[in-house]
C-alpha cells in the first residue's frame, strides 16, 4: 500500500483545535501522511485569538517548495493565508508544479470575531487562488464576503454558489453552520458541471465548534488524497465533522475544539 501525502498551507493554533494542528490531526486519523507550511503563528485558545504573527512570504514559499520538491502530494489545502502577498506567492508557486487537487478553506474570521484575512487580501484570493481551486469551502459569512450578497435563504445559498463558481472554482460547498433559523446543519454543494446537492445532518446544540471549518476542509483534502471522487469526499468529510461535533471533548473554557478521533471511533463501533 502506498502512503498518500497531503499538504496543508495554513496558520498555527496554539490551542490545537484549528489551523495546522487540526489539519495534521485529521490527516493522521484518515491514514494520510500530513505535510505543512506555516503562514502565521497565532496565540490562540478556546477563548479567542490573542495575537497573529505572520511568517515572511519567502519563508512560506520555501516551506511549500521543500514539500513539493520531495513528496508526491496527492491533495493540498489552504487555510489562513492572512495577506495579499502570501496568497499571490502561493498561487504562482502552485502553478509551477503539475496540478494538485486544491481545497481552499477561505479562512477570514475567527470564532470570536477576529479578522484572520486582511481586507485587501480578499480580492487577491478571488483573482489568483479561487480560479485554481478544485473546491472552496466557505461558511455563510465568508460566502457573503466573496459574493458581496446577503445570504439568508436556501435560494440565496444556491445563487452565491453559482457566483463563486463564476470566479473560476471547479466546485463549492457552502456550509450552513452559521444559520440560526434551522433545525438541521445543511451544506450545499455545486460544481462547474452542473451537479448540485444538499447534505443534511441533525443540528448539534453545542458551543464546542472551534476549528470545525479547518477540520472539515482537512477531512475533504484527506479523502481526495486517498482517491475518493469529489462528491464522495465531500459526503465523507461531512460525516467526519458531524462525528467530531457530536462527540464533544469539553475542554477549554470558551468555544472548545471538535473531537478529531470521533469518526474512527464511530466506524469501529459500526463494525
Amino acid at each position: 500500500m502506498t502512503v498518500k501525502v497531503a499538504l496543508t498551507i495554513a496558520g498555527s493554533d496554539s490551542g490545537g483545535g484549528a489551523g495546522i494542528q487540526a489539519d495534521l490531526k485529521t490527516f493522521q486519523e484518515l491514514g494520510v501522511f500530513g505535510t505543512s507550511a506555516l503562514t502565521a503563528i497565532t496565540a490562540q485558545n478556546t477563548q479567542g485569538v490573542h495575537g497573529v504573527y505572520p511568517v515572511p512570504v519567502e519563508g512560506v514559499v520555501a516551506q511549500v517548495r521543500a514539500v513539493l520538491d520531495d513528496f508526491e502530494v496527492k491533495a493540498c489545502k489552504t487555510g489562513m493565508l492572512f495577506s495579499t502577498e502570501i496568497i499571490m506567492a502561493i498561487a504562482s508557486l502552485l502553478e509551477e508544479y503539475p496540478p494538485i487537487p486544491l481545497v481552499i478553506d477561505p479562512v477570514m474570521i475567527a470564532k470570536g470575531g477576529q479578522s484572520l484575512l486582511l481586507q485587501e487580501a480578499v480580492q487577491a484570493m478571488k483573482e489568483n487562488l479561487i480560479p485554481i481551486a478544485t473546491i472552496i469551502t466557505p461558511n455563510i459569512p465568508e460566502a457573503e464576503v466573496l459574493t458581496g450578497m446577503k445570504i439568508v435563504t436556501d435560494e440565496d445559498i444556491q445563487e452565491a454558489a453559482q457566483i463563486i463558481i463564476g470566479l473560476g472554482a471547479s466546485a463549492v460547498i457552502i456550509k450552513g453552520g452559521h444559520r440560526n433559523d434551522v433545525l438541521e446543519a445543511k451544506d450545499y454543494y455545486a460544481d462547474c458541471e452542473g451537479q448540485s446537492f444538499t447534505m443534511t445532518t441533525p443540528w448539534v446544540q453545542t458551543k464546542d465548534t472551534h476549528g470545525t471549518g479547518c477540520t472539515f476542509a482537512a477531512a475533504l483534502t484527506g479523502f481526495i488524497a486517498k482517491g475518493y471522487s469529489l462528491s464522495d469526499a465531500v459526503a465523507e468529510a461531512k460525516q467526519f465533522i458531524q462525528a467530531a461535533i457530536e462527540d464533544s471533548l469539553r475542554i477549554g473554557s470558551g468555544h472548545g475544539p471538535t473531537n478529531h478521533w470521533a469518526y474512527n471511533r464511530l466506524k469501529k463501533e459500526m463494525h
